[in-house]
């Protein structure tokens, strides 16, 4: 049983639902449905939502192989709940006008953070595995 990642995973669903509809929405009122048409604020929206996609599936499937495991519930919730707090700020912070935004840095870095240490704690419960 994966519940700790099945709990972040289905809070993540809830902010990609959001982007994602927050892009067709913008399809909907600039009328471009493909590309962004040099549609500045399009571009930006639709660069909200393919980041979180670029981003979250990879430290998701991490967190379910931490988790299954053996991983620590505690750390898995920790970093859980960077992932989706650094999920919220990068398209807070993601701003064409303003590319030094913190929101976005805190996002960025918080997200690689997460997933540095989820990778480093898999390979270490894989070497520890193959040693046993």
């Amino acid at each position: 049983m994966l519940a700790t990642t099945a709990l972040y995973a289905a809070i993540l669903v809830a902010i990609n639902i959001y982007l994602q509809f927050m892009v067709g929405a913008m399809r909907g009122k600039t009328g471009i449905s493909l590309l962004h048409g040099d549609n500045m604020e399009l571009a930006t929206t639709i660069r909200r939502h393919a980041n979180f996609l670029e981003n979250v599936p990879l430290a998701l499937i991490l967190m379910g192989i931490v988790e299954i495991n053996g991983g620590r519930s505690v750390l898995l919730h920790v970093l859980g709940a960077l992932l989706v707090v650094a999920r919220i700020a990068h398209p807070l912070g993601l701003d064409p006008d303003r590319p030094t935004h913190p929101l976005r840095a805190i996002g960025a870095g918080v997200t690689l953070l997460v997933t540095i240490v989820l990778g480093g704690v898999a390979l270490w419960q894989a070497i520890g595995a193959i040693q046993a």
